[in-house]
């Protein structure tokens, strides 16, 4: 989320040449032993492998229950690695070839420098609806409707406070009320605003901080800045009762080590923990990219993603024909389809949008276009020319830069398409 949005011109006509293509090795007369076969229960973390239909694969991420004759395609969560023979055992609980729980220092790191997850993957955490929508509070005032936090409206199922604020320590993060917005509602005390928490926790919220924005500064680039973050953010929810965190960090990230502090972060917290994350479109277009690798590398803990499907101007989709042109419903429908096709549930995407023309740069569409696309998503109707390959009735709901923008614009966005949620399967 940005305090004022910039427009990002570059049109992308093709997606990166980081993506990992699918390999085909071996042949009949030499094939290689088979790996241990394939298991819809087990749980694979990236560069586990398994044996199927007489292949062998690698699994480039996370996964469980992902066929490996199915899914090795060059966007897919496995890699085909040729025909195998001989042996062929029977997989144990946990895959071989299990991945280091320490980071690799490279800023480019494999799949498999993340901790292995549990092999019973967590549900959705935090007590949140099937569908729900969310919204983020601003901390200072930019114009937008300046309100205390008890003051959102009852259709946000969950607030994120923007922002956290860097500190002198590297990774490390504090939280101040800003004076201009205190200023702004007729005062504001730190008392009154961890009240006010309390408060929506009273009527069934959740609230998270937000780490990052347009003109944030965090930087996670190391074990140390690592151990910082967790640290940090963990006595923020101390503090103050927030109940998890959103990563929003808009001038990159390293997965490796953003992965090793959440994943502290929810061995100090525990399973109630919510991780959401709200990366720019173009960090949604590769698997391989940083963004898109975090998200699966923490797949087993991750909540929900919430891509800004704005400010970005004309994007892939997952069908990778051609670049679908911001503000419409194939816009929204084309590119959220490409998490969905690599590696994360449908419960883990939802749709990022502005509340209001005033709130970004470019890409506002109006809430009824929202609808269409979590209904296109969902169910398959009231698409556009785009047709997602599946639908995905599991599609989390839908987020919003800002709640102070869209009760400026009196609350037609969270009117219009929070009534709509509960339509959805």
């Amino acid at each position: 989320m940005r305090r004022s949005r910039s427009l990002i011109l570059a049109t992308v006509t093709a997606l990166a040449a980081g993506g990992a293509a699918t390999y085909f090795a071996g042949n009949a007369s030499a094939a290689v032993a088979c790996a241990p076969a394939w298991s819809a229960s087990t749980v694979y973390v990236g560069g586990n492998t398994a044996s199927q239909n007489g292949h062998n694969y690698t699994a480039k991420w996370w996964t469980q229950n992902e066929s490996p004759a199915v899914r090795s395609g060059q966007w897919d969560v496995w890699t085909d690695n040729g025909v195998c023979g001989g042996t062929n055992p029977s997989p144990s609980s946990s895959p071989s070839s299990s991945p280091s729980t320490s980071p690799s220092p490279s800023t480019s790191p494999s799949p498999s420098t993340s901790p292995s997850p549990s092999t019973s993957p967590s549900t959705p955490t935090g007590t949140l609806p099937k569908h729900f929508l969310t919204g983020y509070w601003q901390n200072f005032d930019n114009g937008a409707a300046p309100l205390k936090l008890a003051s959102v409206p009852a259709t946000y199922d969950l607030i994120a406070v923007a922002f956290a604020d860097a500190t002198g320590t590297a990774g490390a993060v504090t939280f101040n009320l800003d004076p201009g917005l205190a200023t702004a509602v007729g005062g504001y005390t730190d008392a009154q605003f961890k009240a006010d928490i309390a408060t929506l926790h009273s009527r069934g919220k959740k609230v998270v901080i937000s780490v990052g924005g347009e003109k944030g500064t965090v930087a996670v680039n190391s074990a140390t800045a690592a151990t910082a973050f967790a640290d940090s953010v963990h006595r923020l929810i101390q503090t103050y009762g927030f109940d998890g965190v959103d990563i929003d960090l808009e001038n990159g990230l390293n997965p490796t080590y953003m992965a090793s502090a959440l994943r502290s972060l929810r061995a100090k917290v525990g399973s109630s923990l919510i991780i959401t994350m709200a990366p720019q479109t173009i960090d949604m277009q590769n698997p391989q990219s940083s963004y898109f690798k975090l998200a699966l590398d923490i797949k087993d803990i991750l909540t929900v993603v919430f891509t800004q499907y704005y400010n970005s101007g004309a994007m892939l989709g997952c069908d990778n024909n051609a670049a679908y042109g911001q503000g419409n419903v194939n816009f929204l429908t084309a590119l959220a389809c490409i998490p969905l096709q690599n590696g994360l549930r449908p419960d883990q995407i939802a749709l990022g949008l502005p509340a209001s023309t005033r709130a970004a740069g470019g890409g506002y569409v109006a809430p009824s276009v929202v609808n269409a696309a979590l209904d296109c998503l969902a169910k398959g109707a009231n698409c556009g020319t785009f047709k997602p390959p599946a639908t995905y009735p599991g599609i989390r709901g839908a987020m919003t830069w800002s709640i102070n923008w869209d009760v400026t614009n009196g609350n037609a966005w969270a009117d219009t398409i929070d009534p709509h949620l509960a339509t959805l399967p």
